[in-house]
């Protein structure tokens, strides 16, 4: 049978760092997804023809140096040194600029696509540091806690060289509230700049510990504790009107924890069931109406899907 010349996948949205793991830890979620359609064309170049989308994606350039799905699929296309190339056209269902991983969505379901229409297909865990590369073109740094996990599902400790799927209690599920608002990567990270202090860090340390082994014993004491970014949500909190007001309704509501998805104004939080998040998420939004912010509420089990081709 002859290979397909053009195929389709899609890529659901993530929450990238989950507050204690920046850079570190992510997981993916349900009800939101970017799709692409990738050709195989004889010229050996990669080019992005078509952007679509229910908001402004007018900001998402076209150059393949820029695009983080161009520029993946041509990492892939240049790293394994193929003949032909790839054209790529991108339907954007995650907004933008939403900390819910949009640029890294784009990014992985373009690479699902051409890998399947390659004559021997790579596994998911030797696309990641493709998919890497491709994120470089929004954060400008080689981080995977968002392309990680959208390989491969669930909850992802994501390195500089490997996928780590992390054990989820099925029960978990969160809560990831969007407010109508809209913070670049670049300067939320700006915000991390300056030292921390080394009483910081071994706080953080010790959080993510508890974190890391809560999951593995599924010990949601240990989760709890451990779900407590003292690092990077303090400097991050003030780029985000109305994140305090939101966190606090998800904690009066019996949230595990919460903390901003991403680089933010997105803000996540997990709880025990479904139905505990479920009843959390109107109140969520209705503090960040209090603040003067329109919003839309995700509710999916922590341990979310990956991406597939259509």
């Amino acid at each position: 049978m002859p290979m397909p010349l053009q195929t389709s996948a899609s890529a659901p949205a993530g929450v990238g760092n989950i507050g204690v793991g920046f850079d570190l830890l992510g997981h993916s979620i349900a009800g939101l997804r970017d799709r692409a359609t990738v050709r195989r064309i004889e010229a050996p170049e990669v080019r992005v023809v078509a952007v679509r989308g229910t908001g402004d994606v007018s900001m998402i350039p076209f150059d393949t140096e820029r695009n983080t799905a161009g520029r993946a699929v041509r990492a892939l296309q240049e790293g394994l040194k193929l003949a032909h190339g790839f054209e790529v056209e991108l339907d954007k269902g995650i907004p933008i600029g939403a900390g819910l991983g949009g640029s890294a969505a784009s990014c992985v379901a373009a690479l699902v696509a051409a890998n399947a229409l390659l004559d021997a297909p790579l596994t998911r865990e030797a696309l990641y540091p493709f998919a890497m590369e491709g994120e470089y073109a929004s954060s400008r740094s080689h981080q995977g806690d968002n392309v990680g996990p959208m390989l491969i599902g669930g909850v992802v400790l994501a390195t500089a060289t490997r996928l780590v799927p992390l054990h989820v209690p099925a029960a978990l599920h969160c809560v990831v509230v969007h407010p109508d608002q809209v913070l670049e990567t670049q300067r939320s990270r700006e915000a991390l700049t300056a030292p921390y202090p080394l009483s910081t860090v071994v706080a953080h340390s010790a959080r993510l510990a508890q974190f890391l082994l809560g999951l593995e014993r599924g010990d949601i004491a240990l989760i709890r504790d451990g779900l407590q970014d003292v690092l990077v949500e303090p400097r991050r909190a003030p780029l985000v009107p109305g994140f305090t007001q939101v966190k606090q309704a998800a904690m009066d509501a019996g949230a595990l924890g919460a903390s901003l998805s991403g680089a933010g104004p997105s803000v996540f939080a997990w709880f025990a069931s479904e139905g505990e998040a479920t009843r959390a998420a109107p109140a969520m939004q209705a503090a960040f109406a209090d603040a003067g912010f329109d919003s839309r509420a995700y509710v999916s089990p922590v341990a979310g899907p990956r991406a597939e081709v259509d």
